[in-house]
């Protein structure tokens, strides 16, 4: 899928402009640096967080250049020479990129996005990068959290009209979608993405007719097929399921239809659910679905379904769409490496706060797997030229606390970061979403029960080589001096 047609070069933070007009001044626009984009805590408190937002990326990327009218805005603010502004208008992209695929779990601390390529292009790409990923990988991780919740029961997301903004609407739900969602109620995502869009009837349907009989029999004679009726405008009980079964007796069941399903959008969800229930299987619907929506999120779903819930379906909205409980996934880019005379130097970022202190270098990230149960054991963040060797016993050891260490055997290894473009020149065919999907669902199942949990998950390992883990501190000791 394309990006869409706005021209979105100057979608950037304007200190990417500023630092790249200083790079041209002083002689680095040329120089080969190494940027990461990783991030430090999972939203939610979860367990691990879904990699999306790749596709639209690449979009970006293949079509960044500047136009005259960017130009001329830019030599309006009065700040950059002429020489600067001719740089940007013969700019092509040339840098290496590359990612996680969509659809990967991922966790905190190891690259999922590496940039390498000239000081200003690399720069510049910064805002972008972390727009398009940090989005779109909030929602994958709340959708997989709430179609985890719903435990095989399909999700509907419903959040157009409460997302932040219309790009927030349409790949919020492609998002949803590769997180674990079955379909949307976007229309325009199934135009652009294949995500399925599916819908009926607002409470406003109900309230036009003169009658909610005469609303659900009118919705019945045009949608027979496929007729999903919203049952709680007035009362479910007294007079939406009564109602319901008396246009499925008179519309319907003559016309040789079954009907698909009933809504419910108020009230105790369980209680209702259940009294439902046992009304339609009285009446000969057993085969009739009952949907539930009203602000739901992932706690609420599991709750229902502990409770004895008779749900089939959930729409989800705006605790989806916006990530409502935490609404910010946290990804950084910090520059790691710099090439002088073809040779790579590490470059590191100190900080009081240990958890802001970076990991220097060009980096791959491997992926652990136990042979045999192909769970995932732990992920290790190496230098780019480090082979794990799979046919060999392999040490894990925590990075902070060093003496924490494991042994594995009998594991295979596999590089989780994918080569997107090398110089400039796109090298990645981006999957199908029901692929990347697919991939989600797949990647998910390797992980242990306790990474699962939604309370107090397993920390799952995520360590650094022996190599890199010395040239990390290295690096400290010899900038604290």
């Amino acid at each position: 899928m394309k990006l869409d047609s706005r021209n979105l070069t100057l979608l950037t933070d304007f200190y990417e402009i500023t630092m790249s007009n200083g790079y041209l001044e002083h002689g680095y626009k040329d120089t080969i640096v190494y940027f990461d984009m990783f991030f430090r805590k999972i939203p939610d408190q979860g367990g691990f967080a879904i990699m999306a937002g790749i596709e639209q990326l690449i979009e970006y990327l293949k079509k960044l250049k500047f136009t005259e009218e960017d130009l001329e805005f830019l030599r309006q603010k009065e700040l950059f020479n002429e020489s600067f502004l001719d740089y940007l208008r013969n700019f092509k992209f040339s840098c290496d990129v590359w990612a996680v695929e969509e659809g990967t779990p991922i966790f905190p601390y190891e690259p999922i996005v590496t940039v390498r390529g000239p000081a200003i292009q690399a720069q510049f790409i910064e805002t972008m990068v972390l727009l398009t990923v940090n989005h779109q990988s909030l929602i994958a991780t709340k959708a997989n959290r709430i179609a985890r919740a719903a435990n095989g029961r399909p999700v509907m997301e419903f959040g157009s009209r409460r997302a932040q903004g219309y790009d927030g609407a349409v790949y919020g739900a492609r998002a949803a979608f590769i997180g674990g969602c079955s379909g949307t109620a976007c229309t325009i995502a199934e135009r652009d993405f294949s995500v399925p869009a599916l819908g009926t009837m607002a409470h406003s349907w109900v309230q036009l007719f003169d009658s909610e009989l005469e609303a659900f029999k009118a919705y019945a004679t045009t949608y027979p097929e496929g007729c999903t009726l919203l049952v709680d405008t007035y009362n479910v009980l007294k007079s939406g399921i009564p109602n319901a079964i008396k246009t499925f007796d008179d519309v319907l069941t003559p016309r040789g239809y079954r009907p698909k399903a009933v809504r419910i959008d108020s009230g105790d969800i369980t209680y209702l659910s259940k009294k439902a229930r046992k009304l339609l299987d009285e009446a000969g619907y057993e085969d009739c679905k009952i949907i539930a929506s009203s602000s739901l999120d992932e706690y609420k779903i599991r709750d229902f379904l502990l409770q004895g819930a008779e749900i089939d379906l959930f729409g989800v909205g705006e605790r989806l769409i916006t990530s409502r409980s935490e609404p910010v996934f946290g990804g950084v880019y910090k520059l790691a490496a710099v090439e002088r005379d073809g040779d790579i130097i590490p470059k590191i970022k100190l900080s009081e706060n240990p958890a802001k202190i970076t990991n220097p270098g060009f980096k791959q990230v491997y992926r652990l797997y136990e042979q045999g149960t192909d769970k995932a054991i732990a992920d290790v963040v190496t230098l780019h030229d480090e082979v794990i060797d799979d046919t060999l016993p392999y040490e894990i050891f925590d990075p902070v606390h060093t003496w924490k260490r494991k042994t594995v055997t009998n594991f295979k290894a596999k590089k989780l970061l994918t080569q997107l473009f090398n110089k400039g020149i796109c090298v990645y065919e981006s999957p199908s979403i029901q692929e990347i999907k697919k991939r989600c669902i797949e990647q998910v199942s390797t992980l242990w029960d306790e990474v699962l949990r939604f309370e107090k998950p397993h920390k799952y390992y995520v360590d650094l080589s022996e190599s890199l883990w010395d040239l990390k501190r290295e690096l400290i000791v010899r900038n604290k001096q």
